[in-house]
């Protein structure tokens, strides 16, 4: 989430100041100045930090506008926001105006509310800002949060572009999450692991239970394959509140494989039937195994859809998904040298990465540049950074205020590989010093947080 626009959005507002939100950048001003929960290192996770009341509040002041768009909403722990573009953008190419809603943003705010592949402008978000402001602050007593109040604010936009379908992924969670206000057509998980602790649980099976509070009384439901532990806890939910859950592999004839050729290199291939569909031996359009998976599951959510009557294309879809692009999943965003950027931020997405770089990647050595919240797991994320980075270089991104010291990721990796890193307070000053140590054979990586990767594209856009 890094944005220059974010650092300076900390004053607030008068709370009657109906002329101060007209532009663009007094809009984002109010929003920012509103509670973050993003932006704490610990908040408390409860019906009164996350309060779907105070949402459904917000959302009748502004006509309800989560009632009148089909939807179809994703929640899991890492992969959400690639399988929703995906879903999207196959959705478009058959003719339909998508909505995609996603979090955190890379660079821009607007990349989160999307219209047919359109960031929201600047004049639409303002006046929808405007819109709300008046009776956000008649919520004086109980005033809605960011993340809830952008919410709203896509639901909005999404009903002004009378979209056909809005692709919704869930922010923290699910349960308590303010997305979860929605009736959707069919629910996707993605898979589920080891994050957001503090909030959702110590265990993989108590932060299943917070991802399978999506589940709606008669909505379908599909996952992709799960640990164990997460699947018997996703399949108690759903009998629980009568949704009908699938998973893909085993419900849902789902494969994959890896495989290389000397046109597209190192690729992933995927199949998918269902009685409706077809999809045989499909190039995945994002790198990583990990993202095959996601791939599938975007296609069983395609086919439900179809199931629903929505009218679908298979060969336009096809089209629209391989044209798919995601900021910040393994993007190269310089070639000399070689700098990849991606936001892995939990052990599992890291380990991911790692294996994705060795299968999709030619280079001698690598150097990582690391930086993560404070809260994350570090421990497990160390481990999995000694699997393939040859140095490392831990730093902080300027826009993270739940930032851990760079020292601390240090001691950490130390503690675990018995190695040494680099210490750097800036990523500018990080680039410089791994710069200096590739030579045009090797690849520069700088992943463990969407802040740390938007800031990193912004530098390295300039001149």
């Amino acid at each position: 989430m890094a944005t220059a626009t974010r650092s300076k959005g900390t004053g607030r507002l008068p709370s009657r100041g109906k002329k101060a939100v007209r532009t663009y950048d007094s809009a984002l001003r109010y929003l920012f100045a509103q509670t973050d929960y993003e932006q704490m290192l610990r908040v408390r996770y409860n019906r009164d930090t996350f309060s779907l009341d105070r949402m459904y509040l917000l959302l009748k002041k502004l006509g309800n506008p989560h009632r009148k768009i089909r939807s179809v909403h994703i929640a899991g722990t890492k992969g959400k926001g690639s399988t929703a573009t995906m879903l999207a953008e196959m959705l478009r190419a058959c003719g339909h105006t998508v909505g995609l809603y996603t979090s955190p943003h890379v660079c821009d705010i607007r990349e989160r509310i999307v219209v047919n592949g359109q960031k929201i402008s600047q004049a639409a978000m303002a006046r929808l800002i405007c819109r709300a402001e008046p009776h956000i602050e008649k919520m004086a007593a109980d005033k809605p949060t960011f993340f809830e109040i952008l919410t709203a604010l896509a639901f909005c936009h999404f009903v002004s572009e009378n979209v056909n379908v809005a692709v919704v992924e869930a922010g923290l969670g699910g349960r308590l999450d303010s997305t979860n206000v929605l009736n959707p057509a069919v629910c996707g998980v993605t898979s589920i692991s080891l994050d957001h602790m503090q909030q959702l649980g110590s265990t993989v099976a108590q932060i299943a239970a917070e991802k399978a509070g999506i589940f709606k009384v008669k909505t379908p439901a599909i996952s992709v394959p799960q640990s164990p532990e997460a699947k018997r806890v996703l399949r108690k939910v759903a009998r629980s509140v009568g949704a009908q859950l699938m998973f893909t592999g085993e419900d849902i004839e789902f494969s994959y494989r890896v495989e290389s050729s000397r046109q597209d290199g190192c690729h992933t291939r995927i199949c998918l039937t269902t009685p409706r569909s077809r999809f045989e031996h499909l190039p995945v359009p994002l790198m990583g195994e990990h993202q095959a998976v996601n791939c599938g599951l975007a296609l069983a959510l395609l086919d439900e859809l179809k199931n629903q009557g929505l009218a679908i294309d298979d060969a336009a879809a096809i089209r629209g998904l391989a044209g798919v692009y995601v900021p910040g999943r393994m993007e190269i965003i310089r070639q000399d040298p070689r700098i990849l950027v991606d936001g892995a931020h939990n052990a599992a997405s890291i380990q991911a990465l790692m294996r994705a770089m060795g299968q999709h990647l030619r280079y001698d050595s690598m150097v990582m540049i690391f930086g993560c919240a404070a809260d994350k797991d570090i421990p497990g994320m160390m481990a999995q950074i000694t699997t393939g980075a040859d140095k490392v270089i831990f730093t902080r991104a300027a826009s993270n205020a739940r930032a851990a010291k760079p020292k601390d990721l240090a001691a950490a990796y130390l503690q675990c590989s018995g190695r040494e890193a680099q210490i750097t307070e800036t990523l500018a000053e990080a680039l410089g010093v791994a710069r200096s140590a590739v030579s045009r054979e090797d690849i520069i990586c700088i992943t463990g947080s969407f802040y740390l990767v938007g800031e990193a594209k912004i530098l390295l856009s300039k001149p």
